[in-house]
């Protein structure tokens, strides 16, 4: 596991002095990196607090949560995704939390209106391409669905929060009917059904299979950090990637986020644990260990994410746009997205 120096900032400092305690926090992870590891062993060793973990896909831990109902011994649901934080709202499993750390650190753009949820760390969701093949690349989003670009495209299905809430975002951005006309010329313009994971996309690239892809960004800057099967060298210097609306809306960003549960039994140390994510330490860790972008505002990023170079982002309340979802759903039926 590669590390990361301690980051010795004043407010992980006042972690290590004023939120220092004794307990557990019991965690509820559909973050499926072993870096993770790390953040939470930084934080026992801050707090003196145990973190213990139940691991699951995203979707299944709200499910769980809800069943568990008063008697659930979540503190903390981390998951990924605005779609699915918007869903464990709407579940009820998650509480209001009143802090001033968090409401000072995260940008009010990447946080719940009603402060059930926050985002910590977040992911562009941009154009990759072929740069032999494709001399002029998709610039926008929109770009995407234009008939000079049949039979190129490679996506994920319908079904992935990621799918969805990029449309979510274009429903917002541009509204339903722009919505819907966009998602039908994408669909015209697949190279082969929606399938796989974002690396499987960007295998698809590499493959030959298609010459334009939708993938989150720190798949690619992972790729170029270490190895990655079916991304040799010669074939990521094939790629080139395009920041999507820079002279509109900006790149769609995808967050990473966490709650306090609804019945959280140890709820100062669950509210001691989101506070943690926002410092300094911990957002720098998500780029260094992930591949991903802070959250909050000036903390650097990895060499590895840095190569990407500097965009403009969706500016987008990404609140405003997980209540888009079920209109997102029912776009793609209809247009025959699978």
């Amino acid at each position: 596991m590669k590390t990361v120096p301690f980051i010795a900032t004043a407010l992980s400092l006042s972690l290590a002095t004023e939120l220092a305690a004794e307990g557990v926090v019991n965690l509820y992870s559909s973050r499926h990196y072993d870096t993770d590891e790390r953040l939470y062993s930084d934080f026992e060793e801050l707090t003196g607090i145990k973190v213990n973990r139940i691991e699951g896909k995203g979707d299944e831990l709200i499910q769980r949560m809800a069943a568990e109902g008063a008697n659930s011994p979540a503190d903390v649901l981390i998951t990924v995704d605005t779609t699915r934080l918007e869903r464990a709202k709407s579940a009820g499993v998650l509480q209001s939390v009143d802090s001033e750390v968090l409401e000072a650190r995260v940008p009010a753009k990447l946080q719940d209106s009603d402060n059930q949820w926050f985002g910590f760390s977040q992911r562009a969701r941009i154009v990759f391409y072929d740069k032999t093949d494709v001399q002029n690349p998709p610039m926008d989003y929109v770009s995407l669905a234009d008939p000079q670009y049949k039979g190129m495209v490679c996506h994920r299905s319908s079904s992935n929060v990621y799918s969805q809430t990029l449309l979510s975002s274009v429903i917002e951005n541009h509204g339903a009917e722009a919505a819907t006309d966009w998602a039908a010329g994408v669909v015209a313009n697949f190279a082969r059904e929606p399938q796989g994971g974002d690396t499987d996309q960007l295998r698809g690239l590499a493959s030959g299979e298609c010459d334009i892809s939708i993938s989150n960004t720190y798949y690619f800057a992972r790729a170029l950090r270490k190895s990655v099967k079916g991304l040799p060298e010669d074939a990521l210097a094939n790629i080139g990637w395009v920041f999507p609306a820079q002279e509109a809306e900006g790149a769609h960003m995808n967050l990473s986020g966490a709650g306090v549960a609804a019945n959280a039994p140890n709820r100062e140390n669950a509210i001691k644990f989101l506070e943690y994510l926002a410092s300094d330490q911990a957002q720098v860790y998500f780029s260094a260990g992930n591949d991903e972008y802070p959250s909050v505002p000036g903390v650097s990023i990895s060499p590895s994410v840095a190569t990407l170079g500097v965009f403009k982002a969706d500016d987008v309340d990404l609140s405003a746009v997980a209540k888009n979802v079920a209109d997102a759903q029912r776009i793609f039926d209809t247009v025959g997205w699978k």
